[in-house]
């Protein structure tokens, strides 16, 4: 029976997130993104966003891969290989973490094993949407459902096998791949696992850390050398480094007080740690301190007592107590990380992979009945108290998760409001007028996106497009005489790069003014008081003197200055600011590639003003206009 009600908890509660992820399936102009880059690596143009431009415009690594190699392995549509991805990858993390929790409290032998914290994850609307997205979303959770369960297992099993350690290894270092703050999950898995207990540690610590390094380490130099960038080049144009603490705080009230989230948080924490506590016995205290017992005989007396702590701290990190605060820990880690970067501009997105490390020891609860020799020898009321305890916490939870998943988390989430966040897929749900935008055409009814593709056959000789309030046209700067055969090439400017990039061709280069997929935008000055996740906002006229093409009236449109055009032509001349474009633009020599990785953090620093007079003025250049001109 225990069995039975556990494997059916567990398919139930997958088969209810998988439902509601279908329901609101979508692709986000984000995750169109991804697939661009897809398109330039199965066109053999390498892992770039344009063709001529070494970007890395997807903050997850491992997302691209695996997207270009289910794409290159079915040879199906891009966005239904991305979407069967995402909808794959959600699932399995919530059985993942069942099964991880479920081996965590002892398994059915523990009494009625029952879904909870996996109930409080799928019935948050923002889980349900970015199941769908398009995003790394779903492979983040995948990743942490993954090491929860290697880490429970191994910290449970009586002997732990090599090859068992390797695979550990490798699925931890694998964090930064999946995503740069997954290192904070990362580096305390691997250290707890390369300090605990091992046999023959010496050669076995070689071979975990050889294991767990080689592909993130690899393809670190190898970013470094083709991007010329120590990190993705998203992390350039967000600064990620920077401090919005204000907007981080902002940005968690903005998913907690809609649907009340500390609620089942508190409840899951109160029943967590009182049935651990019953679920404890002096045989599993005791479980941690073996190796220092054993040690102490050996030990000299002045030293026994220290050796004796540091082999007890080494035993317990191979305990599932360990494990649990390793997670708890990490989600503590995110969270001061979300808040110090501000958040992000998507509901609740960034704080996902936080909820769902604090649900992963309590994914599923026991109800435990006790045995009636138990009643007898305890009482009545000490001997149900577990299973009560247990009983009550997941009732709430069934509870809150009914009135949850049908709470609007935020009203006016088709708006950008004031605190620049919004609910992503209700804004675009509602700006293409499909319930379901998940292909590129569904996207060309977005305002001004019909319009761009219209502008570019409209001009064959090619040009800068240059978005106007008109939703209905686009202004296009041309190219100076003489024409090359054949035009010169178009290249739009626009901030919305998903879209716009999977409805042109390759040959077709898409930038936006906020730098993701533009190295002359990310490196420009942050804006303090930007909208989070959109803070950077280059001047086109940088972009007109960037292209080369016409700068002067009437062919430069009437809102242009001819005088700002001219002084970012000069601008661009600084040394430093084109040796910061070589990296990225430059033949990829071994000499290019060598200088890339030395200077790598350099180029990630640099940054110059976005007015064009003043970036003239810090490189030390001769602006053009006089002074009594301008």
């Amino acid at each position: 029976m225990p069995r039975v009600v556990y494997s059916v908890g567990v398919a139930l509660t997958a088969l209810v997130f998988l439902l509601g992820a279908w329901e609101r399936r979508w692709i986000a102009d984000d995750g169109l993104i991804v697939l661009r880059t897809v398109r330039n690596l199965l066109a053999g143009n390498g892992p770039v966003f344009n063709i001529d431009e070494r970007v890395e415009t997807n903050t997850s690594a491992a997302w691209t891969y695996i997207v270009f190699a289910f794409s290159w392995l079915t040879q199906a549509r891009l966005e239904y290989v991305v979407l069967g991805l995402t909808l794959t990858l959600s699932v399995v993390a919530i059985v993942l973490a069942m099964l991880g929790a479920g081996r965590l409290w002892g398994g059915t032998k523990a009494g009625l094993l029952v879904p909870a914290g996996a109930l409080v994850y799928v019935a948050v609307p923002p889980a349900r949407d970015y199941a769908s997205s398009g995003l790394e979303s779903a492979l983040v959770i995948c990743w942490l459902a993954l090491l929860w369960l290697l880490l429970v297992r191994w910290s449970k099993s009586e002997s732990v096998k090599l090859p068992g350690l390797l695979v550990i290894g490798f699925v931890a270092g694998m964090g930064p791949m999946v995503r740069p703050e997954m290192l904070m999950v990362a580096a305390p898995a691997l250290l707890m696992v390369f300090l605990s207990p091992m046999a023959r540690p010496w050669l076995t610590r070689i071979l975990f850390v050889v294991i767990a390094g080689a592909v993130p380490v690899g393809y670190q130099i190898w970013r470094m050398g083709y991007y010329g960038l120590p990190y993705p080049n998203t992390a350039v144009s967000k600064d990620a480094a920077g401090a919005k603490w204000n907007q981080g705080f902002s940005y968690l009230w903005n998913l907690v007080d809609p649907y009340f989230l500390w609620v089942p948080v508190v409840v899951l924490a109160i029943a967590g740690v009182l049935l651990a506590v019953w679920n404890r016995t002096p045989a599993r205290a005791a479980a941690a301190q073996p190796a220092a017992r054993r040690s102490n005989k050996h030990s000299a007396p002045d030293s026994g007592q220290r050796q004796a702590r540091v082999l007890r701290l080494r035993a317990w990190l191979r305990t599932p107590s360990a494990v649990v605060t390793l997670f708890l820990g990490c989600a503590l880690l995110l969270q001061v990380y979300s808040l110090r970067v501000g958040g992000d501009f998507m509901h609740g997105r960034m704080l996902l992979p936080v909820l769902f490390c604090l649900i992963l020891p309590v994914a599923v609860l026991p109800i435990r009945l006790p045995a009636r020799s138990s009643v007898a020898a305890r009482g009545r009321g000490r001997s149900y108290a577990p299973a009560l305890v247990g009983l009550a916490a997941f009732l709430a939870v069934i509870g809150w998760a009914y009135i949850a998943s049908n709470t609007t988390g935020m009203t006016t989430g088709t708006t950008i409001g004031r605190s620049g966040i919004v609910d992503e897929r209700a804004y675009y749900v509602l700006n293409t007028g499909h319930d379901h935008p998940i292909r590129a055409e569904d996207y060309l009814d977005y305002p001004r996106m019909r319009a761009m593709v219209d502008a570019i056959e409209r001009t064959p000789d090619g040009g800068l497009l240059i978005n106007t309030p008109s939703y209905m046209y686009w202004d296009v700067v041309p190219p100076p005489l003489p024409i090359p055969e054949g035009g010169a090439g178009h290249t739009v400017y626009f901030l919305n790069l998903g879209m716009t990039s999977m409805n042109v061709p390759l040959d077709v280069r898409v930038i936006d003014p906020m730098g993701l997929a533009y190295p002359l935008a990310a490196h420009s000055d942050r804006l303090m008081d930007g909208r989070i996740g959109h803070d950077k906002s280059l001047f086109a006229d940088w972009v007109v003197a960037d292209t080369g093409m016409v700068d002067q009236h009437p062919w430069l449109p009437y809102y242009f200055d001819e005088d700002w055009v001219q002084q970012a032509e000069v601008a661009l001349t600084c040394p430093e600011t084109q040796d910061m474009l070589d990296s990225s633009r430059g033949d990829l020599t071994w000499e290019r590639f060598k200088n890339n990785v030395k200077r790598s953090f350099e180029y990630a620093e640099y940054r110059f003003d976005r007015v064009p007079e003043y970036a003239i003025e810090l490189c030390g250049l001769e602006d053009p206009i006089p002074e009594n001109a301008r």
